[in-house]
Parts: C-alpha cells; structure tokens; sequence
C-alpha cells in the first residue's frame, strides 16, 4: 500500500506548526513545570480553537472525529513544539468517554473537551497508579479493573525526569460506571494514547534532530564546523533513519485503528516503541554532539531532551510493546 497525505490533513499539519511557532513554548513549558498552568492554559484554549480536542470526539458530541490520523498529525507538532499539559490523557479519555456506549455520560463531558473548556487527565490502574497533571486538570477519570470513577482530589506532585510531566495518585472518588463496557473502553483508551504518545514522540525526536544539525553547522573545532566530521554524518544519519522509519508505522497504526482492524494494537505497539526508540536516540545524539552545553537547564534543547525517555516509557514500555507485537499478551 502507497499511503501520502492530502492536501487538507497538510495544510492543517503545517497551520498548526504556524501557530505553535508564534507561540514562545519554551517559556510557557518552563511555567507549566513550576506550577503556573496560566499560560498552559492559554495555548490550550488556542489549540482547541484549531479543532485539536475535536479530533478525538464524535460529531454528536460537538466534535470532528475520531480521527486517528489527524490525530497523529497533531500530536506530531505538538511534540516538535514540546507543548506541556495532559494532551494525550485529554484525548484518551474523551476515547474512553465515547466507547461507554452511555450518551449520558458523554453529552456531559465531550462536548467541554472538544472546546477546551474542559482539560482531563486519565489513570488506568493497570498501567501504572500516577495521573498526569492532575492538579491542572478540570477531571481525573480513574479506571480500576472494571470500574470507572471520577477522582475529587489529587496527591502531592511527584519529580519526574521531564520537569513539565507533574504526576500525582488521584484519590477515590465518585464511581460513573462499572461494567465489561468499561474495560473494553479502557483498552481503546489505551491504544489511542500510546498512538498519540507515539507521534508526540515523533515530533520531538524531528526537533531534536533539526537542532542538533543545525548546532553541528556551526560549533566548529580545529577550524572547521564538527558537522562536517564522519562520526557526526553517521550519528546523525543513523538517527534520521530511524525517525523516518517510524513516520510510517505511527501513520499505519492509525489508518488500522481508524479502520477497526483487529490487528490495530500489534500496529500501535509496533509505533510505539519504534518511534520512541528513535526519539530517546535522538536525545542522546543532540546531548552527546551540543558537549557540555547540552547538560545546562538553560538551554532550551533541554525542554525535550528531557522528554524523550518518559514518552517512550508511558502508556506501554518498549518491553510491553514488544511482547504485545510478538503476541505475549494473547
């Protein structure tokens, strides 16, 4: 299969670059990481305005969507512009919201994420007891097994290697549902946040990259710029290759999901860990080649340096992902 974009998904690719580039992202992560959500939250109400939230929320419910593929195109950006917030928990859980199968509950929370009124934050138990951002967020769905509540307050914030990923354990709270239709919801979540997770990962691991060839450009050493020596070509290309190698199984994994193949989450999982793979690489190629300067918190490359490993170890580890394409979790 030959798959290209059309015109309509680039031209919003490429508006929303335009957006975020007007935007001075740095500042607003570095906020978001001391605990002033002020800014965060202005750059939310401008994505939203872009009909990002929407993409993950069915038309009857004031939405676009879902749909998988711009979804990843968002989140590609939104990754190269390392936005802070509980992006991919928002759009999960609104995923988690419509395959309830209960309009009530739906109509009374999708149609405020679609807008970006409403910013949510999701803890699936069996992946792991932490919510992110939760102290940022206007609801925290917890699922526990076959449970689904709705939690009413959140713990102490806990350190984390991205300063601007805040997790805390949500505390209990008032049960929506209970039921296999929770579950079964909760798996889909799942899927749609490590796909989301998987191009935000992608964004990050192209910025990365783009910035540290543009640095090896200039940096020179005995007379000449280090970008022209082999062992930097190499490093470089080697990390290129595996960014472009993941570009497409992240589109594939969601063409499938978008589809409902039954085979969506192999695909996912196989995405997942490739482009996470490949952006942790690209950090550790942008921090060896910018030397001593790449360790200082005061340089902006920091900002997703510091985000690349635990995007690759959220929602499914490379381990989990790996036993989930080989078929160990069936």
């Amino acid at each position: 299969m030959r798959f290209l974009l059309d015109a309509e998904q680039r031209d919003f690719a490429r508006s929303l670059d335009a957006l975020l580039t007007s935007c001075d992202t740095p500042a607003v992560v570095r906020s978001w990481a001391a605990g002033d959500h002020g800014p965060g939250r202005a750059l939310w109400d401008r994505l939203a305005e872009a009909g990002v939230f929407a993409l993950a929320v069915p038309e009857r419910h004031e939405g676009f969507g879902p749909l998988p593929l711009e979804l990843t195109l968002a989140f590609e950006v939104l990754g190269r512009h390392a936005v802070p917030g509980p992006l991919v928990e928002t759009v999960a859980a609104a995923a988690l919201l419509d395959r309830l199968g209960d309009d009530r509950i739906a109509a009374g929370r999708l149609p405020g994420i679609a807008s970006g009124k409403s910013v949510a934050s999701l803890c699936l138990t069996g992946l792991g007891p932490y919510a992110l951002d939760a102290d940022a967020a206007d609801g925290v769905f917890v699922v526990d097994g076959d449970t689904l509540r709705l939690a009413t307050g959140t713990g102490t914030v806990q350190p984390s290697a991205d300063p601007a990923r805040r997790l805390s354990r949500p505390s209990d709270g008032t049960v929506l549902a209970q039921g296999p239709a929770v579950a079964a919801a909760a798996r889909y979540a799942a899927d749609v946040a490590a796909l989301a997770t998987a191009a935000q990962s992608l964004g990050v691991g192209r910025t990365l990259l783009t910035r540290t060839v543009e640095y090896v450009t200039r940096r020179t050493q005995f007379g000449v710029a280090i970008g022209s020596f082999q062992a930097v070509k190499h490093r470089l290309a080697d990390t290129l290759l595996a960014l472009e190698f993941a570009g497409p199984l992240v589109h594939g994994a969601a063409l499938a999901l978008a589809a409902g193949d039954e085979e969506a989450g192999g695909d996912i999982a196989a995405a997942k860990v490739a482009a996470g793979e490949a952006a942790y690489a690209a950090a550790r190629t942008a921090l060896q080649l910018h030397g001593a300067v790449g360790y200082t918190d005061e340089l902006d490359l920091s900002l997703w340096i510091r985000k690349a490993r635990p995007l690759r170890d959220t929602w499914g580890t490379p381990a989990a992902c790996r036993a989930r394409v080989m078929g160990a979790d069936r």
